[in-house]
């Protein structure tokens, strides 16, 4: 079976002469795997007994050859150096014990000249090619690492499928991100598995390889008939209360506040999430809380909460009976709520940084959008450097793609000026920056350039106002950078 594409994961930003890895999965056609079973099978495997939800009628599905052997070319121009081809034996590849699909870290390889750089790969007997993300190279260290993560998972112990250990291994060994939470639905929850969550969450917590946040969702449905919508709740350290909008002393916004008041020893963020939905929205006339409310996840699986359709929004809420004016990230941004940005996947298929939810939902559900992305400005991949980046609006959202966003703000109020650095291997289409909820510049590069710049753009912002850069790829993935104020 030949391959039908080729998932490279390289590092955002490095050093010349740094060495890096690649991450790579050769991709082919999308396949169920059966749910099944023992009493011995060990977990994470890739057939078990979570890979299905008959509620939902939802089906684990895989994307990856599950044998393959053969190499692939390396194309860089002339500043990639090591080697030029990479080798899969059909043996040491996989994730599992006993995993023949050709998944691999190969390593040994660096940059020789500062500037943002592609990495093409190509099968020569298929001819089926694929690229990496933009690499910024730097002759200095770079201050901050460009890290990515999704910190918005759901398990089979709500109405997801796949367990835990399952999960972290996807988002860590074949979605390749950096980071990653399970924030499920704690409504079910009994206090013995929240402690297993936290456990499972904590065992896979590796600084510097891949970290976890302690998350948990807080589902409060139907705004409409007074509820506030669903927060998702990340803990700084390696525990915290289990949070339920059933129980008595948690069913409203205040107590919510008030159980996190109670929270000695950490910090605490509660992000609001698919926010324009007219079910499972937020009611922003019910407030912000500045303390816990730090970010607002304008993208996820269901859709862009940033504006309403009408007002351009390319991916709006299509399920739950759509959007509804007035909730939209626009609106709270208006009401002077001060909210970074982060994207979410909200995947309920086991697949956090690589979601199949076309094939994976076998009734056809309606439309699904790009998962999203995290991405934080950190020096350092750790719990606290993540949390603290989310917490401080150091991150960008984009929609399940890595673009490279560098949207720096200088001076005050109607002194302030921008540079955009933007780059995506799908080429930049557009380059908006939005000030006070519209567009007031509009940029669209010549070509199918893949990498943008521009620098001194003057903007006028009072201290109410906000001003964040949104980018638009060529094949329609799409970025937000955290807004500033005036």
């Amino acid at each position: 079976m030949e391959p039908t594409g080729l998932f490279c994961v390289a590092p955002t930003r490095v050093t010349v002469g740094e060495p890096f890895a690649l991450k790579i999965r050769v991709l082919g056609p999308v396949r169920k795997i059966p749910c099944s079973g023992n009493f011995c099978d060990r977990k994470p495997a890739l057939k078990s007994p979570f890979n299905l939800n008959v509620a939902r009628n939802i089906h684990f599905h895989d994307n990856c050859l599950p044998e393959w052997s053969g190499e692939l070319a390396l194309e860089s121009g002339n500043v990639l150096d090591g080697p030029r081809r990479i080798v899969f034996d059909g043996r040491a590849q996989g994730v599992f014990r006993g995993d023949t699909r050709p998944i691999g870290v190969f390593g040994g390889f660096s940059l020789s000249r500062p500037g943002i750089h592609f990495i093409r790969l190509i099968d020569p007997v298929s001819g089926v090619e694929g690229w990496s993300n933009p690499v910024q190279a730097s002759v200095d260290p770079p201050c901050e690492h460009i890290y990515w993560g999704d910190p918005h998972w759901q398990t089979f112990f709500s109405d997801g499928i796949r367990c835990p250990e399952e999960l972290y291994t996807f988002a860590r060994d074949e979605g390749f991100l950096d980071f990653g939470a399970i924030s499920d639905h704690m409504e079910a929850v009994t206090a013995r598995q929240w402690d297993y969550f936290q456990a499972v969450a904590n065992d896979f917590n590796e600084p510097g390889r891949f970290v976890t946040l302690i998350g948990q969702e807080w589902t409060h449905h139907h705004p409409a008939g007074g509820a506030p919508g669903h927060r998702n709740i990340y803990f700084s350290g390696d525990g915290g209360p289990v949070l339920r909008s059933n129980d008595p002393d948690c069913d409203t916004l205040a107590k919510l506040w008030a159980r996190l008041d109670a929270v000695h020893g950490q910090e605490v963020i509660a992000i609001p999430h698919h926010p324009a939905n007219v079910v499972m929205g937020v009611d922003w006339e019910q407030g912000w809380n500045p303390k816990y409310e730090r970010a607002v996840e304008i993208h996820s699986v269901w859709g862009s909460s940033e504006k309403h359709a009408d007002d351009g929004n390319l991916m709006p809420i299509a399920h739950c009976r759509g959007e509804q004016r007035g909730r939209h990230v626009a609106d709270a941004l208006k009401r002077g709520y001060r909210l970074g940005f982060v994207g979410g996947g909200d995947i309920h298929d086991g697949r956090p940084g690589d979601p199949l939810h076309t094939e994976s939902y076998l009734s056809g559900s309606g439309k699904f959008w790009p998962s999203g992305f995290t991405a934080v400005y950190t020096p350092k991949l750790t719990r606290q450097s993540v949390f603290a980046a989310i917490r401080d609006h150091r991150t960008y959202a984009t929609t399940q793609s890595r673009i490279l966003l560098d949207a720096a703000f200088a001076g005050t109020g109607d002194r302030r000026r921008v540079d955009v650095l933007a780059a995506s291997e799908e080429g930049i289409h557009e380059v908006a920056l939005v000030v006070g909820g519209e567009d007031v510049h509009i940029l669209h590069p010549e070509g199918c350039g893949r990498v943008f710049e521009v620098r001194d753009v003057p903007l006028a912002l009072s201290p109410q106002t906000s001003a964040f850069v949104r980018i638009i790829t060529n094949r329609g993935h799409m970025a937000w950078s955290s807004p500033v104020w005036g």
